[in-house]
């Protein structure tokens, strides 16, 4: 790991001499608590131990390797809910992560368990568009940026984390987040005026976001990126996002300079690596190597991390493995699609579960559905990896112009992670404006009040859902859980065979 060198307000105002260096970056994202390898259509990807191999392997050739990560480590598996990020933390750490950002699941569950994380890792979190000033708990635990050493040069690491962080996680009443543009280039500037000519931008907020930040700062000499679970550079693999574009993908800054944008997918699949040869003066003199590493079987696991992994793995082994059902087909989770299988039978477990309550409909936040499911035994371990959050169920009675306003505010949300998947016998199509509506099997009424099920977190405002939270109907905490449900409608409608069922047809134009 690199030396640290300093938080924002320690870095001295001293000038030292450059040198030209190759520094080789490795990026992880989205990790989501994947501290094990995924199986995806036969074949497994992603785990800790084989990304360390990876990071050894490389420090032993090389002794100006960095390793960054973008954030979402939180949220996914039982280790997470087990462990609540101090497993990855302590895993991360003995691979020897140097620094980054938060993102925004580390607030799920509220700034006491991010700051216990915090101070537990072996690397510096830094988040520039944090305003911690009301938040004694964090306040010192997340830097604006900080510094680190390699080779003798002093490179700055600045982080971001999404704005929208408080709409779609939990992170309480007294931590403000700002704009990412001018709190990153304030962070920058300082960097550069006390003489760090080396900057790195590790962001939480969207490949598209990425790239517009770019165009709006100055000095940056490469973004390493998350939060969208954008596939770069990714050869074709069945089960897999194709990919969104090049890594790196190129965009000018606001001085017409050249800045490599990188990502690596999701849940350790991949390992990000961009080797980038510095001039005497800072400057990015050529990027000598540019790839997404595919984490796959052929890569042989760390022995010592995987002993660490195995020591954490104990006690939830028996949980893990417990079968809960089965599946005659994948259950595909699509990110690009309006519907997927495995977002219609959540729905339906979810209507299963409340309607003795009087619900005629419920409906999933495609966000809040994170993971598919292959052919063959299912575990209580993966039905926690689609449903990891422990949301409750909310019971709310919507008239029918209201439902039908937040149903189309969700296929507007950013990213679509607040599209609406309705249960069976619900469905809708959007073409261009225009919104037709079939609830429990009939066209909607406008003026008559129905009663719907959603997450408590969707209810809430979650995803952006305004119309949702700000509804005036009766709203019911039913304190039922979402991995609940879903596990007793795996074990009541195994084997699964479910058809695509177009639920939901969107066509913008």
């Amino acid at each position: 790991m690199r030396r640290l060198l300093a938080f924002a307000f320690l870095i001295p105002t001293i000038a030292f001499a450059d040198k030209p260096i190759t520094i080789t970056f490795f990026d992880t994202n989205d990790l989501h608590a994947h501290i094990k390898p995924t199986l995806i259509r036969g074949k497994t990807y992603g785990g800790y131990a084989r990304i360390a191999t990876i990071i050894r392997e490389a420090r032993a050739k090389d002794k100006n390797v960095v390793l960054l990560n973008a954030g979402d480590t939180f949220q996914g598996t039982l280790y997470f809910n087990t462990y609540e990020g101090l497993a990855d933390g302590a895993i991360l750490s003995a691979i020897g992560v140097d620094a980054g950002t938060v993102g925004n699941h580390e607030f799920d569950r509220g700034p006491d368990v991010l700051a216990t994380y915090a101070a537990s890792i072996g690397w510096p979190l830094t988040t520039a568009n944090l305003d911690l000033t009301r938040e004694p708990r964090l306040r010192g635990k997340i830097a604006k940026y900080v510094v680190i050493k390699v080779g003798g040069e002093k490179v700055g690491i600045v982080g971001a984390v999404t704005p929208d962080t408080p709409n779609i996680s939990s992170p309480g009443p007294n931590i403000d987040f700002r704009d990412v543009v001018p709190t990153v280039q304030a962070s920058v500037d300082e960097l550069t005026s006390s003489g760090v000519n080396k900057i790195v931008v590790v962001t939480h907020c969207g490949y598209e976001e990425d790239q517009k930040m770019v165009t709006q700062l100055r000095d940056v000499d490469l973004v390493v990126g998350g939060h969208s679970h954008t596939a770069l550079g990714t050869p074709e693999i069945n089960g897999w996002m194709k990919s969104q574009g090049p890594f790196p993908t190129i965009i000018k800054d606001l001085k017409g300079v050249e800045v490599p944008i990188v990502q690596a997918y999701e849940w350790g699949k991949v390992l990000g690596k961009i080797q980038i040869e510095f001039d005497g003066k800072g400057k990015v003199k050529k990027i000598k190597e540019a790839k997404a590493i595919v984490i796959d079987d052929t890569i042989p696991e760390d022995s010592r991390i995987k002993a660490l992994v195995a020591a954490f793995e104990r006690p939830i082994l028996a949980i893990q493995n417990a079968p809960v059902g089965e599946a005659k087909v994948s259950l595909d989770r699509e990110r690009n699609d309006a519907d997927s299988l495995m977002a219609d039978i959540v729905a339906d477990a979810m209507q299963a579960k409340t309607a003795p309550l009087g619900s005629v409909a419920s409906f999933i936040n495609k966000g809040g559905v994170r993971a598919a499911i292959e052919a063959g035994k299912i575990t209580y371990g993966q039905a926690v990896s689609v449903m990891p959050f422990n949301n409750t169920f909310t019971l709310l009675d919507l008239t029918g112009a209201e439902l039908k306003a937040a149903l189309l505010e969700g296929v507007n949300s950013n990213g679509q992670g607040g599209l609406l998947i309705p249960s069976d016998g619900t469905s809708y199509r959007v073409v261009g404006g225009d919104i037709q509506v079939t609830i429990a099997g009939q066209p909607i009424d406008p003026a008559k009040t129905y009663r719907i099920t959603l997450l408590g977190f969707t209810a809430s405002g979650g995803d952006s859902h305004f119309i949702l939270r700000d509804a005036k109907g009766r709203r019911v905490d039913t304190g039922l859980t979402d991995i609940d449900a879903f596990v007793d409608y795996l074990k009541a409608h195994s084997p699964l065979d479910p058809k695509p069922a177009g639920r939901v047809v969107v066509q913008k134009s």
